[in-house]
């Protein structure tokens, strides 16, 4: 039964005060690098931006807390993008919430069935190729709002080479300034982390990106623009089930059961040369199964095991299951917090609002005017204390 018991309850005993502080604090830190990566990565599998915001709060919970790892930290990954993206493209949501479901089912049945030890027979070449494969396909998927390219009305390619045809079509449409900012942003990722290791590079671009934006009031279309991020609690949604839809997605469903457990098991093995510890691969294939049901019943996408989080709960000093958790339950605050008065802003109005806060030139006495004040002093003093929370971290105070 040992290797059917969640990480969670072997992390506490002994647990102290002091882990629990650093627990806290990689939560924390951890929280505030998946929020843009979460939009991100949902705005790449053609869902909206708070489907991805549902899906770290969700199964990263639940993955934390069932899971085999003491530190990974589970979300939604660019290796679902593409999948998910011709999944809603062709069947819709709905399908997509099926065939999540069936991909947790099989999950659960995998690692029950122990089948997690059988991932040191595929071949490395394999997972290299596909991940770099998906790269390339998200690469070029985020040509157009790089370039701040238009689109004719109705034309939504999905192929990555429809995708390639469309953007030069339409490439005399260029937006300089959208340009501008993309470039200072891509080049904060590449140079910073040479220059300073402390501070996340994804959370510095997501910043300047934003307030270049908002200061300057450049022409650029932000989240807020094409999207609206409710701040609305994940809701259960139970799909409709019938044996035509289920023999109809049970592909998909395989194809999202073995990637994410190829991908969980794989940050499994990665964290446990970072931190001299063993990882529960079966545990952890039925963690991965309880998150994705969770994710879809919720509102969410398929989720796995995210190296790059993953990497900086470690770096960032967590070392047990409660900081996944942590990571979820700020990310709960935030959507519900910080979108309260950015439900048509989206992040670059929470981020930027705090900018507004200074050049407001009337004060408005009304409940909802003090509420989004102090919404935006929230996210200033969030932002603040993540920057000065890891720079004390990495000093080692």
């Amino acid at each position: 039964m040992k290797y059917f018991t969640p990480m969670l309850f072997t992390s506490l005993k002994g647990y102290t005060r002091q882990q629990l502080v650093k627990d806290i604090i990689s939560g924390i830190i951890v929280a505030i690098i998946a929020l843009p990566l979460s939009i991100a990565l949902a705005l790449a599998s053609g869902v909206g931006p708070e489907q991805g915001i549902y899906t770290a709060i969700v199964a990263g919970f639940l993955i934390s807390f069932f899971g085999g790892s003491t530190v990974q930290i589970a979300g939604p990954t660019a290796a679902f993008a593409t999948i998910v993206a011709g999944i809603v493209a062709e069947k819709g949501m709905s399908g997509l919430v099926l065939a999540t479901v069936m991909a947790g089912i099989i999950l659960v049945v995998m690692g029950l069935c122990r089948f997690g030890g059988l991932i040191k027979y595929i071949p490395y070449t394999i997972t290299t190729g596909f991940t770099a494969g998906i790269a390339v396909t998200i690469f070029i998927g985020q040509w157009k709002d790089f370039c701040g390219v238009s689109y004719a009305h109705g034309e939504a390619p999905i192929e990555t080479l429809e995708k390639v045809e469309a953007f030069f079509h339409n490439i005399g449409s260029v937006n300089p300034w959208a340009l501008l900012v993309g470039a200072v942003c891509l080049v904060i990722l590449i140079v910073y982390p040479k220059i300073e290791k402390r501070v996340p590079p994804s959370l510095i671009a997501v910043v300047v990106g934003a307030l270049m934006v908002k200061i300057f009031d450049l022409p650029v279309n932000t989240i807020g623009d094409l999207y609206t991020i409710s701040n609305d609690l994940p809701s259960l949604t139970i799909p409709a089930i019938n044996l035509k839809d289920m023999g109809a997605l049970l592909p998909d469903a395989f194809t999202i059961a073995i990637l994410a457990g190829i991908e969980s098991l794989l940050s499994c093995v990665v964290a446990d040369g970072m931190v001299s510890s063993r990882h529960r691969s079966n545990m952890e294939l039925i963690a991965q199964g309880i998150g994705n049901v969770g994710s879809a019943l919720f509102g969410g996408i398929p989720a796995t095991g995210a190296i790059a989080r993953t990497a900086a709960n470690i770096k960032s000093g967590g070392r047990t299951p409660i900081a996944g958790m942590v990571h979820a339950v700020v990310l709960l605050l935030v959507l519900v917090v910080l979108f309260q008065s950015g439900k048509s802003k989206g992040l670059s109005g929470s981020i930027g609002g705090i900018a507004d806060s200074y050049m407001a030139k009337s004060k408005a006495r009304s409940l909802d005017a003090k509420l989004a004040k102090s919404t935006k002093w929230i996210g200033a003093v969030f932002v603040v204390l993540t920057l000065a929370l890891n720079c004390m971290l990495a000093a080692g105070l």
